[in-house]
């Protein structure tokens, strides 16, 4: 996998300003933890026994849905319950598929997002941001009854923030239109192409079951004006190190 702790000696000897995490990204795997950990006993995952199974099972998965996840509906009448679901569904997540592909991203960036921003400030971002990113989707489809749950709201945020701080960081990524090659490009071409790709997609979506694509938008473009706004008279990375290994889409 990914050496994180050498791709950050390479951002320092780049700009000599890294703040350095002792442990590790502490935050960043809390939260992959946290994440994992309430998926695996939550009646999504089908390992714990005490939700059942078969139809049992579905209703136990819907109403887990609805008490966690975001409801625009719901959310845009500021119930005080409902106000609190877009926190607590950057926690939940639908399906194995859902969680590890959340997962891996949150891994890939996050690390050296939080060594630039420190452990507290990052773990702000990654809830503000990530309330910002459902808030947006909800606002923007009001009256929808769909349930909207997951971590990449976040995630987008912080794939934002990195593009700003590190726009030439190089990633491996995986294109399904190359024949799934694995090819190195600087983070900015990445990034940005993933970001048009779901602009794109937000475009095309509407508000039923499906991926919340206007979340990856929101989330990615608040995380990116955060960063400018918070670091644009700072150092930025522009040394093209060697920082990650990911996929083309979270």
């Amino acid at each position: 996998m990914i050496d994180w702790r050498g791709a950050v000696r390479a951002v320092r000897a780049g700009t000599g300003s890294g703040r350095g995490i002792r442990g590790g990204p502490t935050v960043t795997y809390g939260l992959i933890a946290a994440c994992c950990l309430l998926f695996v006993f939550s009646p999504v995952s089908g390992l714990n026994p005490v939700y059942g199974t078969g139809d049992e099972l579905l209703a136990a998965q819907g109403a887990y849905f609805r008490r966690w996840g975001v409801v625009p509906a719901e959310l845009m009448t500021g119930d005080p319950r409902a106000l609190l679901t877009p926190l607590t569904a950057l926690f939940v997540h639908g399906s194995w598929l859902h969680l590890l592909g959340n997962m891996l991203f949150l891994y890939v960036f996050g690390a050296m997002a939080e060594e630039r921003m420190g452990p507290v400030e990052f773990a702000l971002f990654y809830l503000g941001t990530g309330y910002l990113a459902l808030l947006g989707y909800a606002v923007a489809h009001a009256h929808s009854e769909q349930t909207l749950v997951g971590a990449s709201g976040a995630i987008s945020a912080v794939l934002g923030a990195f593009l700003f701080l590190f726009p030439r960081a190089r990633v491996t990524s995986l294109f399904p239109f190359l024949f799934f090659l694995p090819l190195r490009f600087p983070a900015w071409i990445v990034l940005i192409f993933w970001f048009v790709l779901q602009w794109l997609a937000a475009r095309a979506a509407g508000a039923g079951p499906g991926v919340a694509y206007l979340a990856h938008v929101v989330g990615f473009s608040v995380g990116f004006l955060y960063a400018w706004g918070r670091y644009r008279g700072g150092d930025r990375v522009k040394a093209q190190t060697a920082a990650t290994e990911g996929e083309s889409q979270p």
